[in-house]
């Protein structure tokens, strides 16, 4: 999704490894970051990363929210990695010719829906996956090249929450399922 000044976004997981990149590069852009998380330690970490509005989508209606903030017009996309939980609710979040980009499923695969319901508003859904734009060295060299440009501008941090040991692989997944990380988790040999 091409994003441009005065857009407004709607990260889930806005305090996870991803969403944080998401919240401080759309900033960077110009756009007004909302993001989600998922208990109230989180909020702040979301807040640092650069989300304008943050709201626990397990306490609050994410969906009232979102259309209060937006003055009831929605946001232009919205970037999931939540899945499950979150997927369809945030289709009303949508303004007209929106984009909902599902890339993660921390609650649970999205299940099938109608079809019909993306029909009123002319959504888009998006469902994609690193490699499929990472294919040629090429693309993965550019890909690259554009992160890396975006953290020597200051425009992103790549945070690191948490280090584990090769050895301790099962607790780093039983952590990242659990929903107990923020930021980037790396094993190291």
């Amino acid at each position: 999704f091409p994003v441009q000044p005065g857009h407004w976004l709607l990260v889930h997981a806005a305090a996870g490894g991803m969403g944080q990149i998401l919240a401080a590069w759309g900033r960077s852009l110009g756009a007004t970051v909302i993001g989600t998380v998922g208990s109230a330690d989180k909020r702040e970490v979301a807040l640092q990363a650069g989300c304008h509005h943050v709201v626990d989508y397990r306490a609050d209606n994410f969906v009232a929210a979102v259309n209060d903030l937006t003055g009831g017009q929605g946001v232009h996309v919205v970037y999931d990695a939540v899945g499950k939980d979150v997927f369809l609710p945030s289709l009303d979040c949508l303004r007209p010719r929106g984009m909902a980009i599902n890339y993660g499923t921390a609650s649970g695969d999205v299940q099938a829906f109608e079809l019909q319901r993306l029909h009123a508003k002319s959504l888009v859904v998006c469902r994609p996956t690193l490699r499929s734009y990472t294919a040629t060295t090429d693309e993965l060299r550019q890909s690259a090249a554009t992160f890396a440009a975006a953290v020597r501008a200051g425009h992103v941090t790549a945070r690191v929450d948490r280090r584990y040991a090769l050895a301790d692989v099962a607790q780093a997944h039983a952590d990242l399922q659990g929903r107990r990380t923020t930021g980037a988790a790396i094993l190291l040999p």
